[in-house]
């Protein structure tokens, strides 16, 4: 869903304003500060990254460090507390599969 946002968004009429360089300086509006944090600013290319690094880590049969899931998830109820219900409410269910994944791993590793 966010990468089909991110494609959908890719030609917008502010790239041109951003790579000129007005976010540097207090030059940008309100409306394209907005839009940048929205689309190249936000958190779709390092939150597929980190997808993929789980994916990777998971096939190889290792899992995220521990801290992985809560701090997810406080970054995301922290943003739901910002902005209100949006879209960082869906964050929370990878952070919560991320605390489970640890909870078993560190249960595993005491058993065996």
């Amino acid at each position: 869903m966010c990468a089909l946002h991110t494609l959908a968004f890719s030609l917008h009429p502010y790239w041109a304003d951003w790579l000129a360089g007005p976010l540097r300086t207090t030059e940008a509006s309100l409306d394209e500060a907005a839009q940048f944090w929205g689309l190249p600013g936000g958190f779709v290319l390092p939150g597929v990254l980190l997808a993929l690094l789980l994916i990777r880590l998971g096939r190889q049969g290792g899992r995220a460090p521990a801290a992985f899931g809560p701090v997810l998830g406080l970054w995301a109820l922290g943003c739901v507390w910002i902005l209100g219900p949006s879209g960082f409410l869906f964050v929370l269910v990878p952070a919560a599969l991320l605390v489970l994944a640890a909870a078993r791993g560190c249960r595993a590793s005491t058993d065996g």
